[in-house]
């Protein structure tokens, strides 16, 4: 099979050339914007721990790899643990988009802020997401420098 690889500007025209080619790209674009929103705020914005635990269970593959600066975290439990220590500390934290996610083949990422609810954010970052059975299979997430 001969792969070509194109650059399209335009989504739309990408979307509509995958469709011609049989590619899946939308539906597969829909369940990656989908969980890297509903990520931001059902995990890691979710004070409650088992709603926060059904989330994960409902995104996350059993095998989920979760790479933070503090570390790497594998399988449910651990991710579980990390943010809901993580939530602990700043419980009255919003996690908002900063901008719209974007999808492309099974990865896809999300800029956020996380600060009092209508304030700058105290911090900012990015989460990045590669998607295996419609599930999160590993999660990147960057954290942007903070101004002293």
């Amino acid at each position: 099979m001969a792969f070509i690889h194109f650059y399209f500007e335009d989504t739309l025209l990408a979307t509509h050339f995958a469709h011609l080619q049989g590619c899946p790209v939308r539906a597969m674009s829909n369940r990656i914007h989908d969980l890297l929103t509903r990520n931001l705020q059902e995990v890691f914005g979710e004070g409650d721990a088992l709603r926060r635990r059904t989330a994960i269970e409902e995104f996350y593959t059993d095998d989920c790899v979760l790479y933070v600066p503090p570390g790497i975290f594998v399988g449910h439990d651990a991710l579980d643990k990390f943010a809901g220590d993580l939530r602990a500390t700043h419980p009255h934290f919003v996690y908002t988009p900063r901008g719209g996610p974007q999808a492309l083949h099974n990865a896809g990422r999300l800029a956020w802020g996380s600060g009092p609810r209508g304030e700058k954010p105290d911090y900012t970052g990015w989460d990045v997401i590669i998607v295996r059975d419609d599930k999160i299979a590993a999660l990147y997430v960057f954290l942007d420098p903070t101004e002293l």
